[in-house]
Parts: structure tokens; sequence; C-alpha cells
């Protein structure tokens, strides 16, 4: 589970993909679901049937007391196992403390690439060897811009030297947000298909190609969303779908849906005239539609005399439509 705790940020770094309805304001979500109470990180860590929990913003730290309050919430609830990692480019030894009373696994620092070339001298240093030293499993994450390939050599040097568990290089890619800045610094797409930008994959070949102490990733977008996403988005579909929903391979829901004026009748007309059964159908008040089994839809919907639809939609907290197709 993707736990974003706060959109604030002390850092103004032009890759970042953050939508603008998160980016500097104080909002939290728990994957797509916006958060307003403790259940709904639980409810969608159970719908995911999550083993662990990333924790990101923003950056967390700059809401310390809440981040430190959902580790101990998720521990208390899933156990101990439950892995928690948390994206952050804070050094502050107190929060750094604080992170591990809490009970944090994992600390993933984010080196602003400013630092890349000179971090050993940095305040980065004293973090890594604090977090470790209290038992967090320390890695580093950043992104890989092709044109700093030297520094990010200087920085993995240093992440092997002071022990780092890892490093995670994360291709350079465009998002809604970031397009005008990335535009701007002269970036462009590896090709018309792809959100990853050209070069990025030729600079992770040869850092690749070297022999490392430290473990060193290579995290493509395309990984991100053929993989991770989707694998996610299918352990949500099979929790959350109703008994007319039927799951694709990608793990969007397909539906039957009727819309339109007087549903409360032609609710009546389904169950007295078309003998669907109470178990295949529901009415969906807050969206105005009815949602019913899509092979039942399909073989009534042209005695209904009303718009249906097959629709296709994520099984997010947001459930975005994919594809709609009306039937005779």
């Amino acid at each position: 589970m993707v736990l974003f705790v706060t959109g604030h940020c002390s850092f103004h770094c032009f890759y970042c993909p953050v939508s603008d309805e998160r980016m500097y304001r104080d909002v939290v979500y728990a994957d797509e679901k916006r958060v307003e109470r403790d259940e709904d990180v639980l409810e969608e860590a159970r719908a995911i049937r999550a083993k662990g929990a990333g924790i990101t913003g923003g950056d967390p730290l700059e809401a310390l007391d809440r981040t430190c309050h959902y580790i101990r919430l998720l521990k208390a609830e899933f156990g101990p196992s439950f892995h928690t990692h948390l994206y952050t480019m804070t050094t502050d030894p107190v929060k750094i403390e604080a992170l591990a009373d809490a009970g944090l696994d994992e600390l993933r620092l984010h080196v602003p690439p400013g630092l890349w070339a000179r971090v050993g001298s940095s305040g980065f240093t004293a973090a890594v060897r604090l977090a470790k030293a209290r038992g967090m499993t320390v890695g580093l994450e950043v992104p890989l811009i092709p044109e700093h390939e030297a520094d990010l050599v200087r920085l993995l040097e240093w992440a092997e030297a002071e022990g780092l568990a890892f490093v995670n290089l994360d291709e350079l890619e465009f998002s809604d947000a970031n397009y005008g800045r990335m535009k701007v610094h002269g970036y462009v797409n590896k090709h018309d298909l792809s959100y990853g930008v050209r070069g990025a994959d030729d600079v992770a070949r040869r850092i690749l190609g070297r022999v490392w102490k430290v473990t060193v990733h290579y995290c493509t977008s395309g990984y991100k969303d053929a993989w991770q996403l989707r694998s996610r988005i299918k352990r949500r579909a099979e929790t959350v779908r109703r008994p007319w929903d039927l799951v694709t391979e990608d793990g969007t829901l397909l539906k039957g849906i009727i819309e339109g004026d007087g549903l409360d009748g032609v609710l009546a007309a389904l169950r007295r005239t078309h003998k669907v059964p109470e178990d295949l159908m529901a009415y969906d008040p807050a969206r105005g539609r009815i949602e019913i089994a899509p092979w039942i839809l399909e073989e009534i919907a042209p005695r209904l005399g009303r718009a249906s639809f097959v629709v296709e939609e994520y099984p997010t907290a947001d459930p975005l439509e994919v594809e709609r197709t009306r039937l005779p």
C-alpha cells in the first residue's frame, strides 16, 4: 500500500511527479483513497491484502507525528511482520529517532541531485549511521538523471562505503504534474509509448555493468505500471468485487449498468418481470445507477427500453471508467 501522508515538502525538485491535487497540500491518501479517519487506511490495506506500506509524500517527516501514528496503527493492526518503509530527504536525527521508536523497518533516503558528488560531507552520512544503529534497513532511492551520470557514480560509491543495503535508481519520467518542468529542462520521451526520458536506459546499463558491493536496482516506468501497479489493482479487484462484477486479466471490473430517471421502477421490473436475483444487482444512489451482472444485462437489455451499458472500470476508491459499451 502506498500511504501518502502529506503533500508538504521543503524541497522543490523539478522532476517531482506529485499531482496538483496533492502537491504542497496537507492531505492523506491510502493508494487512491482519500483518508479522513484511521479506518480508511486499514480498509485499503485489507482491500489490497497489503503485506506492507510505503510511506511517502511530499516528505512524510513534514508531518512527523502523523507518520509515526500510522506506523504504529499498521503494526498494531497487522502485526510486527507488516513491513513499513519510508521515503524522505530529511536528515534530522530527532526525526529519525522518532521513526525508530515508532517501529519503522526501512528508511529510503532521497539525496537531492545537487549533493550527489559531495554527499559524504553532508548530513546524510550521520543520518545513515544513526538509522542503521537503531536497527533500520537503510537504502537510497533517487531518479536516474542521465546528464548527472558521473555524480551518480560518486553517490553509489558513497553508498557502498557506508554499507547501505541497496540503491534504487528510478527511471526519470514524465507525469501530468511535471510535464512542463521536464520540457523546460530539455527532456524528451524515449519513445511514443513511454513516459521515461531518452538516455536514462543507456546510463542505467553502464552503471549496472559495473561491479558493486551494494545492491543496485533500476526501476523503469514500464515495470511500475506493468507489474507493481497491476498486481495491486488485481488484488484489490478480487477483494472488493461484488457478485455481479467480472474481474478482467488486467484487474479491472466489468459490470452492467442502467442509468437515467425512474430507477426505482426499473429495479422493481428487474425483480418481478425479469426475475433477476437480488445478489446479482444493486441500486447505487451515489452514482445514480443500477449495477447488474453484465451477462444478465446483455440478455435482457433489448426488452428494457432503457439506456444500458457494460462498463470497464478500475476497482480503486476513485473508480476510473476505462471503456463503455452500449447494449442494443
